[in-house]
This record gives C-alpha cells, sequence and structure tokens, in this order.
C-alpha cells in the first residue's frame, strides 16, 4: 500500500452533510490536542495532509482523506473545554451521527495522550466502541516524552483505569521520532486488503 498517496478529499461540519458510504473507512478519534494530525502526518510521510494546530478543539469538522481503496477518516477533537456550547453540541452530534451511521467502518484508532490517566471522555469514549461493538485499537500518543519507568508505571496505570485492557489491542505512538508508526500502517494495510 502506498502510503505516501494519500489526499484530502473532504470535510464536513454537519453530520447530514457526510456522504453515503462508499469504502472501507478507518476513522482516527481521541481528545483535542491528542496529536491525531501529527499522527496522520507521520503515518503517511506528509508534512501537512492534516492541519496541525497549537490551539486545542481546531478539528471542528470531520475530515475524509483518500487513500488506495479507503477512506481514512479524522473525527472532531472531543473534550475541549473552551468552545461555544454551540460547537461543542454540532460536534458531539457529529462524532456520535457518524459512529451511529451504518457506514463501512474497519476499525477506529482512539489516541489517548501516554503521559496522563485517560480522561473522563476518553473513557466514555471507550465505555461506546465497547458497548456498540466497534472494532478499536488504542494508540498512546506521545511516547517520546516518557523514560522506560515512567512508560512502565503508565502501563500498570492503563491496566487498572480503562475496562478490559487485557484485551484491548494497543500501540505505542511518537510523531517526533516514528516509533509505532509501521505498526499503524501494517494494521490498515491488513484492513483495506480484507476490505479489497
Amino acid at each position: 500500500m502506498n502510503f505516501n498517496s494519500a489526499e484530502f478529499y473532504r470535510s464536513y461540519g454537519e453530520y447530514s452533510q457526510l456522504p453515503a458510504p462508499e469504502k472501507l473507512e478507518i476513522a482516527f478519534a481521541g481528545r483535542s490536542n491528542v496529536g491525531k494530525s501529527s499522527l496522520l502526518n507521520k503515518v503517511f510521510n506528509r508534512k501537512n495532509l492534516a492541519r496541525v494546530s497549537a490551539v486545542p478543539g481546531k478539528t471542528a469538522t470531520i475530515n475524509f482523506y483518500a487513500l488506495e481503496n479507503i477512506y481514512l477518516v479524522d473525527l472532531p477533537g472531543y473534550g475541549y473545554a473552551k468552545v461555544a456550547k454551540s460547537d461543542k453540541v454540532r460536534w458531539s452530534g457529529l462524532i456520535e451521527g457518524y459512529l451511529h451511521d451504518k457506514r463501512d467502518l474497519g476499525l477506529i484508532f482512539q489516541l489517548i495522550d501516554y503521559r496522563h490517566p485517560p480522561t473522563k471522555d476518553d473513557l466514555q469514549m471507550i465505555d461506546f466502541l465497547i458497548e456498540s461493538e466497534l472494532p478499536f485499537v488504542i494508540v498512546f500518543t506521545k511516547a517520546d516524552k516518557l523514560s522506560k519507568r515512567e512508560r512502565m508505571e503508565r502501563m500498570e496505570g492503563f491496566a487498572k483505569e480503562i475496562p478490559y485492557f487485557s484485551d484491548i489491542t494497543h500501540v505505542e505512538f511518537s510523531a517526533e521520532n516514528g516509533e509505532g508508526a509501521e505498526r499503524i500502517r501494517e494494521i490498515i494495510s491488513e484492513l483495506a486488503s480484507e476490505g479489497k
């Protein structure tokens, strides 16, 4: 699979605008500022495929990227306090609408900041994915920011904090040094070849 060929396809600000499902979709979810745009850029070897912002809560749309026979879907970041209530309602409507829709959703990469316990929103999202029986993989971002000992401690913490943690596939990822990027590519390639 030629990951460098991923292209921005389209943005949707309202659930009603979403196109009818036509290809396998792989979605990326996580709280604001968890590093979704940086992950997309790293995994697809592009500097500006997804726009990285210093302002949390900037991705207020669902962004579709085309890659060969699949769509990569960047969901709006959740859980950022400093946005208008109407925006929050629209975003949650967008995210929930998308996830409840009858789409050909192969997998969700659920991003969590490696340095901290999962937020209340992260845990709500994980509960939702488990209850909805949606397939997902957890990606722990910003892995380069922790020492070996800190990683071990956080993993022990996650095992207690995240329900069914031992049954969930997880990837440790760093946009800085590329750790975990190859594993994410393998997972996407596998799904894309099944979806052909």
